[in-house]
């Protein structure tokens, strides 16, 4: 694939042994917060908080952890407060907060996630019903509010809702109905807007998008796609501007806060003349000018790791590794560096790109948007 592309070598700045480092690259355990990227993970029974400098550093121990309050359910995507002082976690049947003791908080109650309605449950809260149905929720980035992704109240006529906790005592400030019916969905935040984006999973269905901004009183600039098919896969606090990708792999896109598209690129034709082109949905801002994304889903035998302008999403080099091998998917920080993880060593690496010598293309974060 793009065998005439111009490429760029990735340099190793790190490999760690990280319990759970897989889902910092294949799933949600990267946490961006303004100025850094955080790793929040299940191990064992408790959710543990990793600077992620500081664990290339060596310092392996957890910055704080929190007892899981339901061990038995696996699903929900939860979040730490920017101090670290208390998380939440989306449950099947409630939101609960938790302090940096293990003390709760609070509990916001939910009717249950479980696909079949009206089923019964037995009064233990530790009870995990049928079904891989589950939502999120986010700790907002002045640690006031939390954002939470539920089902809609019983006997309502909508079927979800996106609520704004107060993050002291877990009060409903606010609630938008959703029409969505979730397999799963995330928050990003963009900590200089004080916008939020949730993005719902609805598998054949399509994906809703939303953005809205708790001013403090009311919920303002409320944007409901409510069945589209752009994925949110990313912010920069350093640009107005989210970053999504079609559900297909079709082209990734950026996008202004108000939703307007800024940008779109196209994959790079496959090596195979008879697939079409497409990007995985994994991808992500290296910094506030280059956007990482990959071509290994659509192309087995010659997929890659591509930078983009992010001013054109258009690709302009292919990302070579040491040992020739592109390293499955990648997570991008925002910082100049990615992620990728190694399922036969069990090592999560830290790469970034060679700069440029004198009288190169620009590169990476060389590039100008």
């Amino acid at each position: 694939m793009g065998g005439g592309q111009p490429t760029v070598e990735a340099v190793l700045r790190g490999a760690v042994a990280l319990p759970g480092g897989r889902e910092l690259v294949n799933g949600v355990g990267v946490e961006g917060r303004a100025g850094s990227r955080r790793a929040v993970l299940r191990d064992g029974a408790r959710l543990a908080v990793f600077d992620l400098d500081a664990v290339f550093d060596g310092r392996m121990e957890p910055s704080v952890a929190f007892p899981l309050p339901w061990p038995g359910w696996t699903g929900g995507v939860h979040t730490v407060s920017p101090d670290g002082s208390f998380a939440v976690f989306s449950g099947q049947r409630a939101v609960r907060a938790v302090n940096s003791d293990g003390t709760t908080r609070w509990e916001y109650p939910h009717p249950c996630w479980g696909p079949e309605l009206g089923h019964p449950h037995n009064g233990d809260e530790q009870e995990v019903c049928a079904g891989s149905e589950q939502g999120s929720c986010w700790v907002s980035d002045d640690g006031r509010v939390v954002w939470a992704h539920t089902p809609g109240p019983s006997g309502d006529d909508y079927l979800e809702e996106w609520v704004v906790l107060d993050a002291v005592d877990g009060r409903p400030l606010a609630r938008q109905p959703l029409e969505s019916v979730a397999s799963a969905s995330h928050h990003r935040s963009h900590p200089d807007s004080g916008r939020v984006g949730l993005c719902v999973g609805m598998g054949q269905d399509g994906v809703g998008l939303y953005w809205a901004h708790w001013d403090g009183e009311r919920l303002r600039d409320v944007q409901l796609d409510e069945a589209g098919e752009r994925i949110l896969m990313d912010v920069h606090p350093d640009r107005p501007a989210y970053l999504t990708v079609d559900q297909g792999g079709w082209d990734v896109q950026l996008h202004g806060l108000d939703g307007t598209t800024l940008a779109e690129g196209a994959a790079p034709p496959a090596a195979d003349p008879d697939d079409p082109p497409c990007w995985d949905w994994y991808c992500g801002f290296v910094d506030p000018h280059t956007v990482l994304a990959s071509t290994l889903d659509c192309d087995d035998d010659h997929g890659a790791h591509w930078l983009l302008d992010t001013a054109t999403l258009t690709p302009r080099h292919r990302i070579t590794y040491p040992d020739a091998r592109t390293p499955g998917y990648a997570r991008p920080l925002g910082d100049g560096t990615w992620l990728t993880f190694d399922d036969r060593s069990g090592l999560l690496h830290r790469w970034s790109a060679k700069p440029p010598m004198a009288g190169d293309e620009p590169i990476g974060h060389w590039f100008t948007g």
